[in-house]
């Protein structure tokens, strides 16, 4: 997604070339670029989640070294961390540096380009560090020096780019990264023989699954999932209630769901996707401005999505018990041997209670 409100359509989310900054660009940075950069960074772990515009932070810096303009970004409909900063400046972000964690949008969306706002605002030097991925927002680093200004980018771009990790890898491929959760007995049962499955995982677990599920932008299921389990996929508190901001619940399937179906109650927005192809219906969840898509079908759902290879993370949460029958956790992959089988590498093991929480991502898949 652009840096603006504005949700766009297929060919504004074209998967960017990945940007490259040339050593003469990083090495013009000094010691005091780095903390100034670095508090942008900081800034913009204040901004929300992206929703679905990325977190930002800026700072402005008088050539006395003065910090005149601090802002970050407090989500869509407001403004760019880039404007907060000059507002705060007011007429001394004449000739200041700019310190901002995010290459500075070159888009018109429901505001003005922040590099165009940033020159008319007569600053002498732009430091960046992740140049922006979006094709549609990119270019601002250009337009800045095209008006004269000296600009440096890529400096701390690895840790500019792990605040907005999710969102970056989004926009790289077009579609909503993907996160497939499921908890499991440890010889890899979701229910038993009977189907039953509240709960395998122990309440600690269940707590830390409505923690993540808060970081989403949308939950998926699948009609099987949504009929068999009347689940309610909604963020709750330990009390069971609904608690804060609420992603919307997606149900992929043609089958039709009852109007008793809690699904269908007011506590979050859900929409229905008609469609059995995962990568058709990524792709409307995108252009609806969805880049955090946290998948919660079951074992046929899951499949299809790995097989079509729209798996970017997977987080198990294996409970300390075993049946040796039921319902498995992963559907057919059409893998007949050995050699063919999806390999996992292992990114982060937590102990949840008296469970595992384990997150993984395809193996060899690049960032």
């Amino acid at each position: 997604m652009n840096r603006s409100d504005a949700v766009d359509g297929p060919a504004s989310y074209a998967v960017a070339p990945e940007a490259t900054v040339s050593d003469a660009t990083v090495s013009d940075a000094t010691g005091t670029d780095l903390l100034r950069l670095r508090r942008a960074i900081d800034l913009a772990l204040r901004s929300p989640l992206p929703d679905p515009n990325p977190r930002v932070g800026a700072v402005l810096v008088a050539p006395d070294g003065t910090v005149v303009g601090e802002g970050w970004h407090h989500g869509a409909g407001t403004p760019h961390a880039e404007i907060e900063a000059l507002r705060a400046a007011g007429p001394a972000a004449h000739g200041a540096t700019a310190y901002v964690s995010l290459e500075p949008c070159n888009h018109t969306g429901r505001t003005g380009p922040c590099a165009v706002a940033l020159a008319e605002a007569g600053v002498a030097r732009v430091v960046f560090a992740q140049p922006d991925p979006n094709p549609t927002a990119a270019g601002g680093g250009d337009t800045l020096r095209a008006a004269g200004i000296a600009v440096s980018g890529g400096l701390l771009a690895t840790e500019a780019e792990a605040v907005n990790r999710v969102w970056t890898r989004a926009v790289r491929l077009g579609r909503p990264y993907v996160t497939w959760k499921v908890a499991a007995t440890l010889d890899g049962r979701t229910a038993a023989a009977d189907a039953t499955s509240q709960w395998i995982t122990s309440p600690a677990a269940r707590a830390d699954v409505h923690r993540l599920r808060a970081t989403c932008d949308a939950i998926l299921v699948g009609t099987g999932t949504a009929l068999a389990d009347d689940p309610r996929l909604t963020v709750r508190d330990a009390e069971g209630r609904p608690t804060g901001r609420q992603p919307l619940r997606v149900v992929l399937g043609d089958r039709p769901l009852p109007e008793t179906a809690r699904l269908r109650s007011p506590e979050a927005e859900t929409l229905f996707v008609p469609d059995h192809q995962p990568g058709r219906a990524l792709a409307q969840l995108h252009r609806a401005g969805i880049r955090h898509a946290w998948l919660e079908g079951g074992a046929t759902l899951a499949a299809a999505f790995l097989r079509d290879r729209l798996v970017d993370e997977v987080v198990v949460y294996l409970a300390p018990t075993l049946l040796g029958a039921g319902r498995p956790m992963v559907g057919d992959l059409g893998i007949g041997t050995l050699a063919d089988a999806v390999h996992l590498d292992l990114v982060d093991v937590t102990r949840v209670g008296p469970d595992l929480r384990l997150t993984l991502a395809p193996a060899g898949r690049e960032e």
